[in-house]
């Protein structure tokens, strides 16, 4: 045979292994999606968040209960901070209910663990960002049509992305949260602890409760729906925006930490 027949034979294949970063994740990606919808856990959190803000919006309006100084915004996304919490929730439960049953085969499918890691990530902002948009964008809608007209409306736009961005930065501290503690009680109380007790405890600690605070996930999310409890004495002076630019960079460092133990330590 010569060499021009054999060539013409044998079409050109890449070389095992040369796929580029981009052709890895996508397969990773969906096998992602299949899992995040098809688990019940992940499943029904998801609904929570979609469903819990919006609910208080109403329940806020029914009651009359928007506070005097309050926007119609900040009043209408009452809710908002349930809504944060089961997005951590969700970006850690999407990491912990794989331990013990499917990870070492989710591993041996895809051997480079940060791929694992960042398809996860990817998933989970691809869902909860535009799910927390329409839901917060619905809870407005309502909260501008039962509360009282005498309440200044706030600037929705656009401070609505912020609040979704913001939840979407809340899933994936969860999912770093998840990838370290690894066991789904341990992992969803301390996304609730992160969440929550900064603020909680912030008054504790006298002069120092703006920065307490204000380090808080729950802190960022009040200045963006711009409710009146977000106060400098409350919450620290630092503007809303930058207080979300300064959230997603720690949930960036956080799930830098998280790739790198899981890659160093058994599934």
């Amino acid at each position: 045979m010569s060499g021009r027949s054999a060539v013409g034979a044998v079409p050109l294949r890449p070389a095992e292994g040369t796929a580029g970063p981009a052709a890895k994740l996508r397969p990773a990606v969906g096998a992602e999606w299949i899992k995040l919808r098809s688990i019940r856990s992940t499943r029904w959190t998801l609904v929570g968040l979609a469903a819990v803000v919006p609910a208080l919006a109403v329940f806020v309006g029914a009651t009359g209960s928007l506070q005097p100084d309050d926007t119609v915004l900040g009043g209408s996304l009452t809710g908002a901070v349930l809504g944060q919490l089961a997005a951590a929730i969700l970006g850690a439960l999407v990491v912990t209910t794989e331990h013990g049953t499917t990870l070492r085969t989710t591993f041996t499918a895809c051997p480079r663990r940060t791929t694992v890691l960042v398809a996860k990530a990817v998933t989970v902002a691809a869902v909860v960002f535009p799910v927390s948009l329409v839901a917060c964008t619905g809870a407005y809608l309502l909260g501008d049509r039962l509360l009282d007209d005498g309440h200044r409306s706030g600037e929705p736009m656009p401070a609505l992305l912020g609040i979704a961005a913001c939840l979407t930065a809340s899933a994936l501290l969860g999912l770093a949260v998840g990838a370290v503690v690894r066991q789904s009680a341990g992992a969803v109380t301390a996304v609730v602890g992160i969440v929550l007790l900064p603020s909680m405890l912030g008054p504790l600690f006298g002069d120092l409760q703006r920065w307490v605070a204000g380090a808080a996930p729950s802190a960022t999310l009040q200045k963006l729906t711009q409710t009146s409890d977000a106060t400098p004495e409350a919450v620290g002076s630092l503007g809303a925006w930058p207080s979300l630019a300064a959230f997603t960079v720690a949930t960036l460092a956080a799930l830098v930490v998280a790739a790198r133990l899981v890659e160093h330590r058994d599934a």
